[in-house]
């Protein structure tokens, strides 16, 4: 017996010894990542550095980040993504709240129909607003559709499933013992809802919070396809400057910059998913 449990207790051992010796399996996906995103991404911040006249250095930089047109073009992605986190929290939320809590017929139905929002590519919310919103649509609201508000209207719509879908994950993991014993103390369900459900749910939210600002500001067909008046973002900046006016060296900063900033969301997405809680975006 004894010689039976070392041998089980090596093999692991062996086993984790022999990982190393594979690390060359590593090697192929490793040269594709760099391939297929590095070198591009190593061109994109090379041209950068290159003014038109062929000079290196940091001219083009402080021409982009100087000019008026990148700091407005910045605030208003900012502000987009900011407003339209806020709403698919406060929309996504609520919508988690009454599926999971709120038994009514075609809960399940409602939450599945909601999951179907996730594969459509977010042109589509775009169209369907315009045929509701546009001025020779159903409701015919006029400009409203093409104002910074319908921009967010129409985000807010189709980036509530991202919160939504992880608030739901973490609602159906809150211990129903939890709130019966804090019902019975007496607690008010907004009480329950604030010390007990909220508490349980506050990781999976802020990394869906997260996971849509990070979408939002890089969202480039919603803003292209209503077309709205003097809402200039910042993905649809370098797509005037690189395609429009054929300014490679000035796309490619704004690129670096809207990259950097996706960088460092997604960065806090991450640390959030990995940092705790018991229902977190990855388990959906």
């Amino acid at each position: 017996m004894t010689g039976l449990a070392l041998a089980v207790t090596a093999a692991p051992a062996r086993r984790r010894e022999d990982r190393p010796g594979r690390g060359w399996l590593l090697l192929p996906p490793v040269l594709v990542l760099l391939g297929f995103f590095g070198y591009p991404l190593v061109l994109v911040v090379l041209q950068s550095l290159e003014s038109k006249t062929g000079e290196f250095g940091l001219s083009v930089w402080l021409d982009v980040l100087g000019s008026a047109e990148f700091r407005d073009a910045a605030w208003k992605t900012v502000a987009l993504a900011l407003g339209a986190t806020a709403g698919c929290v406060v929309l996504g939320t609520f919508l988690a709240l009454v599926i999971a809590f709120v038994p009514f017929p075609g809960a399940r139905t409602l939450s599945r129909l909601v999951d179907t929002v996730l594969a459509f590519p977010s042109f589509l919310i775009a169209l369907a607003f315009t045929f509701l919103y546009g001025s020779a649509g159903i409701l015919g609201a006029g400009g409203f559709l093409y104002s910074p508000s319908g921009i967010l209207l129409a985000e807010i719509t189709f980036y509530t499933p991202f919160v939504m879908r992880p608030a739901l994950a973490a609602f159906g993991q809150v211990s129903a013992a939890q709130m019966e014993v804090a019902a019975s103390l007496g607690a008010k369900p907004g009480r329950v809802l604030r010390q007990v459900i909220l508490p349980e749910a506050w990781v999976s939210l802020a990394s869906g919070a997260c996971l849509t600002m990070l979408l939002a500001m890089n969202e480039f067909g919603i803003v292209l396809f209503l077309g709205a008046k003097d809402v200039t973002t910042l993905p649809m900046l370098v797509y005037g400057k690189g395609i429009v006016t054929f300014d490679f060296p000035q796309a490619c900063v704004i690129a670096v910059v809207n990259v950097v900033f996706s960088l460092a969301l997604y960065g806090t997405y991450r640390r959030l998913t990995k940092g705790g809680g018991r229902a977190a975006v990855d388990e959906t």
